[in-house]
């Protein structure tokens, strides 16, 4: 199912590039220039490639909340570093409440040894 998304997702994502590539250039940043008074004007002539542009641009944000809600039912809850570190059957050593590392030493180093 994901993957069969994920593929229409793909192809949306592709034809909304040639879409955009295609259609024709209104001039400046932000509908600025152009002239002609289109870009002012109150509302644009909608044509062919723009209302399918935004049927795809609809369908490639469904696909996208569809992607993102198949992903999170999948999830296991934890963190994707558990994932990648392996775990290890070791236990963590236990606290001595010493910042100096163990030694192999009973007695204490600090004190002095009697003969």
């Amino acid at each position: 199912m994901q993957n069969v998304v994920l593929i229409i997702h793909l192809l949306l994502a592709v034809s909304l590039i040639g879409l955009v590539l295609l259609q024709r250039s209104e001039g400046g940043g932000l509908g600025v220039g152009g002239g002609g008074g289109g870009a002012m004007s109150g509302r644009a002539a909608a044509t062919a490639l723009t209302k399918l542009t935004w049927v795809l641009a609809v369908a490639f944000i469904c696909t996208s909340i569809g992607l993102t809600i198949i992903e999170a039912k999948k999830a296991s809850g934890g963190s994707v570093l558990d994932q990648l570190v392996p775990s290890t059957t070791q236990s963590p050593p236990a606290d001595t409440g010493s910042l100096l590392p163990p030694s192999s030493v009973d007695a204490d180093p600090l004190l002095p040894v009697a003969d």
